[in-house]
């Protein structure tokens, strides 16, 4: 099942205090790293998506230059 977009950006905020944590260790902090990577790179897709959908929802107005 795909995240929703609030539920990837709840689970960056987790990623995000794990990271900031003191008994972090630096392995630990790479492999959140890479998760975190991967979860915006998810999210940069799924907001491509909802962009796509809206331009074709107004007709392609904003791409014709009559918005």
């Amino acid at each position: 099942m795909d995240k929703s977009i609030e539920q990837t950006f709840e689970e960056l905020d987790q990623i995000m205090e794990r990271l900031e944590s003191k008994d972090t260790t630096l392995e630990e902090s790479f492999a959140c790293y890479e998760a975190g990577m991967r979860l915006v790179r998810a999210c940069g897709e799924k907001i491509d998506k909802v962009e796509k959908q809206m331009i074709v929802l107004q007709g392609g107005t904003e791409a014709d230059g009559d918005a």
